[in-house]
């Protein structure tokens, strides 16, 4: 994990959890000459396009307020499910 994504991690661990979502996966890489910070949110039941979006939201709003920046670089904000393709990563996801 890198630095960026363990402090993100941090920050938004608090809000993740009140709204009842799991973090998957967090990422923060870059694509051409782009950044991306990219959330994947699950829930029981699954998560859809009016969850990403309040989460964005949240997310941005606690990113928006940090000082210093935590992210020094301009960055794209994405927040999406992991997908039906994720991998398994223990036996409780099996079920």
């Amino acid at each position: 994990m890198s630095k960026v994504t363990e402090t993100v991690t941090e920050l938004t661990k608090e809000v993740i959890e009140k709204e009842g979502f799991e973090l998957f996966d967090l990422e923060f890489v870059k694509e051409g000459k782009n950044w991306f910070l990219r959330f994947y949110l699950d829930k029981p039941g699954g998560i859809d396009l009016d969850d990403c979006a309040f989460m964005s939201e949240k997310f941005s709003e606690i990113l928006d307020a940090q000082d210093p920046d935590p992210i020094p670089q301009a960055y794209f904000l994405e927040v999406s499910s992991p997908g039906a393709e994720r991998p398994l990563r223990n036996e409780e996801e099996l079920k």
